[in-house]
């Protein structure tokens, strides 16, 4: 009885620490995935707080839950469809994640070609458009942009862990999706808040302090919006062409991987053997030549993208200036 007693609580024992170790697998699979996917957790953070522009401040904390709903809704469609991709035919995640890498180029190349020509092509389509959206229409067109973050989200995090079991793959991916939304739709609930919190703060004419303090959150908040979305862009041109230039040399298009190889190296040979800078130094240098890879490849896209698109738009501003003509004319 004494054996089999103690056979059982070895069992327990093996099963329990079979178990933890399982847990670890997945904590640090989680944490591998989220960190790859870092870029547009920032981007995504940076973009969302636009869509609450015109929310009264009463209607800004639940529309950013009903964002938040829906982008977890997003997840869980995209998971299981990328998933079932991947385990089907493997090889297919590399172009995948190259598409990811070319949106993410795309993206911040194009922020930084508005920032130096100030060319917005949908703000004078905005101006001339006084029809207010309901609240339903604004969250759905950021559930919609969420979308096609939330699909890289995923498709970059399971990159990152491709190798491992699918049970780990699927419970770190679930937790990846849940912490993700929780951070950006956190972050984007506190960054909304700010300003008013600032201006209840102005409001208390007992305290000098908490006016001056409630005066610099109020005045600092589109520095720190800009400082968010800086960051961002960086980041996903830093991520994009590292994808891209990882995916090519996959694909058997070694050469400009190569090139980053050797400046780092060459950075190596002059930094390496230094303590601290020397890493920091390679990393950078491979961080830089990433971004200006994916810069120039996404100024392409942008280029190529807006000449099928500018004609459209001008189009419809045109349109919508006449509708707005007719309208003075009427009243």
């Amino acid at each position: 009885m004494a054996i089999g007693l103690a056979a059982l609580l070895d069992d327990v024992a093996a099963i329990a620490k079979s178990a933890a170790a399982s847990v670890d697998d997945v904590a640090a699979m989680t944490g591998k995935a989220s960190a790859r996917a870092m870029a547009l957790v920032v981007d995504d953070a940076a973009v969302t707080p636009q869509y609450l522009k015109e929310a009264t401040p009463n209607r800004e904390l639940p529309m950013v839950w009903r964002i938040a709903k829906g982008s977890l809704l997003n997840k869980a469609i995209i998971l299981p469809i990328i998933l079932i991709i991947s385990t089907v035919y493997p090889p297919i995640l590399t172009p995948l994640l190259m598409l990811g890498g070319l949106y993410l180029s795309f993206e911040g190349a194009e922020k930084i070609i508005e920032h130096f020509t100030n060319d917005h092509p949908d703000q004078e389509a905005a101006a001339v458009d006084e029809e207010p959206k309901n609240e339903d229409e604004v969250v759905r067109s950021a559930v919609t942009t969420d979308f096609i973050l939330s699909l890289e989200i995923m498709v970059i995090s399971l990159s990152t862990i491709a190798d491992q079991p699918l049970g780990i793959k699927i419970v770190s991916l679930i937790f990846v999706a849940i912490i993700i939304t929780a951070v950006v739709y956190g972050a984007v609930a506190l960054l909304i808040r700010i300003d008013d919190t600032g201006l209840k703060l102005m409001a208390d004419k007992n305290s000098d302090f908490k006016q001056k303090l409630g005066r610099s959150m109020v005045t600092s908040m589109p520095t720190i919006l800009n400082v968010i979305s800086v960051i961002g862009t960086m980041a996903m041109l830093w991520v994009g062409g590292h994808i891209l230039l990882s995916g090519l040399a996959t694909l058997g298009l070694e050469a400009p991987h190569e090139i980053v190889a050797l400046a780092v190296g060459a950075v190596e040979g002059v930094v390496g053997g230094i303590p601290v800078l020397g890493p920091v130094l390679s990393w950078l240098t491979d961080t830089l030549c990433s971004a200006i890879f994916a810069l120039v490849v996404g100024s392409i896209l942008a280029v190529i993208i807006s000449l099928f698109t500018h004609e459209k738009q001008t189009g419809k501003v045109s349109l919508r200036k006449e509708r707005l003509a007719k309208q003075k004319q009427n009243n």
